[in-house]
């Protein structure tokens, strides 16, 4: 509700938010800041959330921007109950984690909104809906449904060994489900707001199973060798046809069916255990392990996962080994910067970032629309990215 003060005069002064003060301490909370931090930007933040001072409908809209969060849920009687609108198999423990953050929720939001349009263009163009999304079910066997995802996918080992590292295998094993018709995103941030980062203790990633449109996200901020992992647990999903947010690694065991399944898949297809067991030296398995890095083009963390699972070492020493390995990984040095359109690409997916363009550019599209799905701002930002993407513009 907005009321207004009136002065002496008869004038109306500056429109104020009558709102419930707990919704603004709601909407701090949310988005994981606490009042100390909030001091500077909005002075009069604790008076307003105490129901001593009214803010100014400006003033909200300025919280509600700061604090992610819909200026119109800030007027609201009570705050809203938020849900993922995908099957949650996240655990902590033996359970549920907790509320989703706003990072969380938008990234969702913003790719279920770009599936929808593509879905729509696919349909439009007349093509046909494809047969792998669905096509088993958890009680396929681990082995066949793995040989049959890179079957499709043609990322074989003999693929990979044209590729001169593992982290190149990567981008190949990307690049060949967008051929596929997947729409794989990989990004760290939401949209691209390099301040809203994306947490790996929250999520690694979630697949939105559709016929049409089947999608893949990847949290970025996770390592290159993480990465690989989450994409091939996530394409499992895919081709359950059962959309889900995972937070599974390399080093999981997860207690739910679908989603051990899924993890074992994932396993066989990057490192087939009957080809790993015929490579491993007969003493100290572990000693061979950048060999089997280059050998397999996958990360040293899936190799320790693969050594395990062949039973060569124990659940206690893989989980010591485990952490050694992320913990060196993580201290490596990463690229600062980058091409800014080589990022957007992979951030929304160079098959639906052409699509859009095209779209755009037919007339069929909106401009605005566009540039809300991409993260643009400006038309030339637009035009620059189509003529990275090979458009002649």
């Amino acid at each position: 509700m907005v009321v207004s003060n009136i002065d002496s005069r008869g004038n109306f002064a500056r429109m104020r938010a009558n709102i419930k003060p707990n919704l603004l301490r709601w909407a701090r909370e949310r988005a994981g800041f606490s009042l100390s931090t909030q001091r500077k930007r909005f002075p009069r933040l604790e008076a307003w959330e105490r129901g001593e001072a009214i803010p100014t409908l400006k003033q909200l809209e300025a919280v509600a921007k700061a604090f992610f969060v819909p200026v119109g849920y800030l007027f609201l009687q009570e705050p809203p109950e938020e849900r993922i609108p995908i099957p949650d198999l996240r655990t902590l423990g033996n359970g549920p984690l907790g509320h989703p953050s706003p990072d969380l929720l938008d990234v969702l939001y913003l790719c279920q909104s770009r599936q929808a349009w593509y879905r729509e263009y696919i349909q439009a163009s007349g093509d046909n809906p494809h047969g792998f999304v669905g096509s088993v079910n958890v009680n396929a066997p681990v082995r066949e449904t793995a040989e049959t995802i890179r079957h499709v996918l043609g990322f074989d080992l003999d693929r990979r060994r044209t590729c001169p590292t593992w982290t190149e295998a990567l981008r190949e094993f990307i690049e060949l489900a967008d051929g596929l018709g997947i729409l794989v995103m990989c990004s760290g941030v939401v949209g691209n707001n390099n301040k809203r980062k994306l947490d790996t203790g929250e999520f690694r990633g979630f697949a939105l199973a559709d016929a049409y449109a089947p999608l893949v996200f990847i949290n970025g901020t996770d390592t290159k060798a993480g990465q690989m992992f989450t994409l091939a647990h996530e394409l499992a999903h895919i081709w359950l046809g059962k959309s889900a947010l995972s937070d599974t690694s390399p080093a999981s065991r997860p207690t739910q069916e679908l989603e051990l399944w899924c993890n074992q898949v994932a396993a066989e297809l990057l490192v087939p255990l009957e080809l790993i067991r015929q490579e491993l030296p007969r003493t100290d398995p572990l000693s061979d392990m950048a060999r089997l890095t280059r050998h397999f083009k996958v990360s040293s963390l899936v190799i320790l996962r693969r050594i395990h699972d062949a039973g060569r070492i124990d659940w206690n020493s893989f989980q010591k080994a485990y952490q050694e390995e992320v913990t060196r990984l993580k201290a490596m040095p990463r690229s600062a910067g980058g091409d800014f359109y080589l990022t957007q690409a992979a951030r929304v997916s160079k098959r639906f970032a052409r699509a859009l363009i095209a779209s755009t550019l037919e007339g069929q599209t909106l401009y605005r629309d566009a540039f809300q799905m991409l993260g643009i701002k400006k038309e030339r930002t637009f035009l620059d990215f189509g003529r990275n993407l090979g458009y002649m513009i």
